[in-house]
């Protein structure tokens, strides 16, 4: 895997506002945030996305993200976070290093959600035996 922003933060090479670090992962703030208190929670293992890593590093972060998500909320007053990561280029995804972002909402119109699109008639049924397929193989 390729040096990114994120491993050298991790090694202490780039500062970041770091909130909290464990064996496993290494949360600390967006350095361009969506809003006040968006947090980025990453595996210090250098997996690329959600299609290399390992389960058990996986869980480690996602036990991060739950720890991290009230603390993120309470410390600005939200009423709600998003919880969002990017898997691939083509999804938006920046840095390729595994993360998870945190982002704070405190009303509804802070975030757009995705647009809607409606599938042609019988379309839905054979995507999802297509994913059943995929699973099955």
């Amino acid at each position: 895997m390729e040096d990114t922003i994120f491993t050298k933060i991790i090694r202490r090479e780039v500062p970041a506002d770091i909130v909290y670090e464990d064996a496993d992962t290494l949360a600390f703030l967006d350095i361009s945030p969506n809003s006040p208190g968006h947090t980025l929670v990453i595996s210090k293992k250098p997996f690329v996305n959600i299609f290399d890593i390992d389960d058990e590093t996986l869980a480690a972060v996602m036990r991060t993200v739950r720890k991290i998500a009230p603390a993120v909320r309470d410390a600005v007053g939200a009423k709600g976070v998003h919880i969002n990561s990017n898997h691939g280029e083509e999804a938006g995804q920046v840095v390729p290093h595994l993360h998870f972002h945190i982002i704070p909402r405190t009303i509804k119109e802070e975030f757009v959600f995705w647009p809607k699109k409606d599938y042609a008639k019988g379309e839905a049924a054979a995507i999802a035996e297509q994913i059943r397929t995929q699973l099955a193989s």
